[in-house]
């Protein structure tokens, strides 16, 4: 296999087998010819010999050596092992009822333990303050059910192999949605969930003629309340601008273009990052093409594109069979309907081989093109596959019964996050834009070194324009060769990263996926930091109109502090106005340092390890000595919620020398000023530092990798690390 320096750490960390001790037992090979294996064995069910078994196997392993596939996380690592859960996600139903509430929590334990992601819909239960006629007492709410099921995430996450992760969600006619949209405002709550709303098309008729709209109690079906309805969509795109959450899910469009749509159930949730809607106790295993190996002579390789699409609807079929489920109910359920998701990734990729820009009408259409080839490919091989095996179960309710068309599986196409699957194929995540053309990687011994994005270094290197020093003004410039420069105009127009492209050409790519994809597309539209709500909105409205099943947006920088912006649309002639939101709660230290004047105790609390607040006391209230240190404490803070960076701040205020310096510690403490900047360079100089370099790499999530200390990037909908492979999603 022929693996980057990238994929191999990433496969050490996450996928190869280990002994007791922790140490790596199996090669990627053997990781391959593992899951190929077993896999395989799947055929037998049909009536195949030893022979057909081993054909299968080697084809199998050829196409996951090559990189032309990869399946789901949970497979790579549980296939052929005692575990033996080799799906990405789950739906589970939560009832109006204790024992069904703490049920699901049980059963989200166990597929989170197993590796799989879960999502939820809370609109059965009853709103907040509602009578609960056993106990005569109230309803806490669906927010508060949310945050046991976040607890238990929390408590079972640390044993498994991937961190749990949800997605929760309410219907927009429920009377605890504002509840609903504003419960992850303050940031680290609920944080192992992503929430979206879900929209129906009676809400956006009364958006549309301004009208108001009905809450429905859902114990009852009473209508409680009425609500403007834009003032509703104002405060999801304010919660969108603010953090990127609350998502949007059209679950009335997902229930119409569903294939059993009305006859089995109604779909009311998503896996974790809204790519796969599923029925209750429903699983869906996954996996993707990697376009960027079906380039030849600079065009698409069909030929070779049909052969990967045919034998890897032939693998995820075989997935269903194999799979140790957590449940037997989700056993049951996953196989009436036998839902695969087949998607793509190394889309970036492709269009820079086939020297496209990303923005463009020819990548639309391209992007039409190679999505509806793979449509049709495994919906043919998914037929082939039901001659021989049998359609699904459930179809008999089926659009494809109506038209006499065998099918082995209800859907076939999803375009799911890629995560760290495609770090180990070297491809560009999913169906998103290169992020960042050029960043610094690390190496064990702590050093750093600028990584240039291959396809982007071997043009620069034929051109003979690429250096080292090229390198870091690219990252200088967020990993963008906008406006630099030195490039041909050429070379800019094809290489262009998620930053550089407009809101509207990201949902035309994603519109354009989904024009073929039989579940939904994960995808982040990526928005500046200068964008309005109204942007956010304009977004929303664009994404309807396009046919889009959801949406995600994310403002550039918005998860950095809690900073609510207001930019000035007067481009840019007004300045923009900064408010700082503080919580009631804030993390923080304090530190005491000795000074000529005292003992002087400074308290620092922070918002994402940032510091956003400084309180000095020194000396008896009223003195003062007390006053100025209260006051300079004051003066940092508004500093601080006003954008001014820590180190501005440090080197303004260290080596004040005050009348009497004193030695505190191998400290020289000067003054009281002094040895306020010697706590903040202790705790914030490093952290600064890191700042600066995620900075300029362009780097959107403003959060560090719990694993590794990298910086988190916001790509497919998710929180990933380039570095290691960690997925917030995961």
């Amino acid at each position: 296999m022929k693996l980057s320096e990238n994929a191999l750490v990433v496969l050490r960390s996450r996928y190869l087998q280990k002994d007791k001790n922790g140490e790596v037992i199996e090669t990627p090979e053997e990781l391959i010819e593992r899951v190929a294996k077993f896999i395989a064995e799947a055929d037998r069910n049909y009536g195949a010999g030893d022979s057909e078994v081993n054909q299968t196997k080697d084809e199998f392993i050829n196409l996951m050596s090559n990189l032309e596939f990869l399946p789901n996380t949970p497979t790579l690592v549980n296939a052929a092992r005692a575990l033996g859960q080799l799906s990405a996600c789950f739906v589970l139903p939560v009832d109006d009822s204790i024992d069904s509430i703490f049920d699901t929590v049980k059963y989200t334990a166990l597929i989170h333990k197993s590796g799989g992601g879960t999502g939820f819909s809370f609109s059965k239960l009853r709103p907040k303050n509602d009578i609960v006629k056993t106990t005569m007492g109230v309803s806490s709410g669906p927010v508060s059910f949310m945050k046991v099921f976040d607890c238990a995430t929390e408590a079972i996450k640390q044993g498994g192999v991937r961190r749990g992760a949800n997605m929760g969600m309410v219907r927009i006619d429920h009377p605890d949605i504002l509840e609903f949209i504003h419960c992850k405002e303050k940031e680290g709550d609920i944080n192992n969930f992503n929430i979206s709303v879900a929209v129906t098309d009676k809400f956006l008729e009364a958006l549309k003629n301004d009208e108001e709209y009905e809450l429905i109690n859902p114990r009852n079906g009473d209508v409680i309340d009425k609500l403007k309805a834009s003032f509703v969509w104002d405060e999801i795109a304010k919660g969108a601008h603010k953090n990127g959450e609350p998502g949007i899910v059209f679950i009335d469009r997902i229930n119409k273009l569903h294939p059993l749509s009305g006859k089995v159930g109604e779909i009311e949730a998503t896996n974790p990052c809204g790519e796969q809607p599923l029925l209750p106790y429903e699983s869906c295993n996954l996996g993707s093409i990697n376009l960027g190996k079906f380039v030849k002579d600079s065009s698409i390789d069909y030929d070779g594109l049909k052969k990967a699409v045919e034998l890897s609807v032939h693998f995820l079929d075989n997935v269903i069979d194999m799979n140790k489920y957590p449940l037997k109910k989700i056993e049951v359920e996953t196989k009436k309907n036998r839902k695969i998701g087949l998607g793509v990734m190394g889309f970036a990729d492709l269009l820079i081989d086939l020297g496209i820009p990303y923005d463009s009408e020819d990548a639309v259409k391209t992007a039409e093109d190679v999505m509806g080839f793979i449509q049709k490919t495994s919906k043919e091989a998914s037929s082939e596959l039901a001659k021989k095996r049998g359609n699904f179960p459930n179809y008999k309710f089926s659009i494809y019964a109506k038209e006499g068309i065998p099918m082995r599986n209800a859907t076939t196409t999803t375009i799911a996050p890629t995560g760290s699957i495609s770090m180990i194929a070297d491809a560009s995540s999913g169906i998103e834009p290169i992020f960042s053309l050029a960043y610094y990687k690390q190496v064990l011994d702590g050093k750093r070194f600028p990584y240039t994005y291959e396809r982007l270094f071997d043009v620069l290197e034929k051109d003979g324009i690429y250096s080292d020093e090229l390198a870091e003004k690219i990252i200088d410039n967020r990993g963008s060769l906008k406006n630099l420069d030195g490039i041909p105009d050429n070379i800019k127009r094809v290489f262009v990263t998620a930053m550089d492209i407009s809101y509207k050409s990201h949902i035309d790519i994603q519109a354009a996926f989904q024009k073929y994809t039989d579940n939904a597309v994960s995808k982040t539209i990526n928005m500046p930091n200068s964008a309005s709500v109204d942007d956010v909105k304009e977004a929303y409205n664009y994404a309807y109109a396009k046919g889009l099943k959801g949406i995600t947006v994310y403002r550039d920088g918005s998860r950095d502090v809690q900073v609510l912006i207001t930019a000035s649309k007067d481009d840019g002639k007004k300045a923009s106005k900064e408010t700082f939101i503080r919580n009631v709660t804030l993390k923080g230290f304090t530190d005491k340092v000795k000074t000529s004047r005292g003992s002087l105790y400074v308290t620092v609390n922070t918002v994402n390890n940032k510091p956003i607040e400084v309180f000095a006391n020194i000396g008896k209230s009223g003195g003062d000595v007390s006053a100025l240190s209260e006051a300079i404490g004051r003066l940092i803070s508004i500093a601080l919620q006003n954008g001014v960076d820590v180190k501005n701040i440090i080197n303004t205020l260290i080596n004040i020398t005050g009348a009497q310096p004193i030695w505190s510690n191998g400290r020289l403490i000067k003054s009281v000023p002094d040895a306020i900047a010697q706590v903040l360079k202790e705790h914030f100089q490093q952290m600064n530092k890191v700042s600066d370099k995620h900075q300029k790499q362009g780097v959107l999530s403003g959060e560090e990798c719990p694993e590794c200390g990298s910086m988190l990037e916001i790509v497919e909908g998710c929180a990933v690390c380039r570095n290691c492979g960690y997925s917030r999603c995961g």
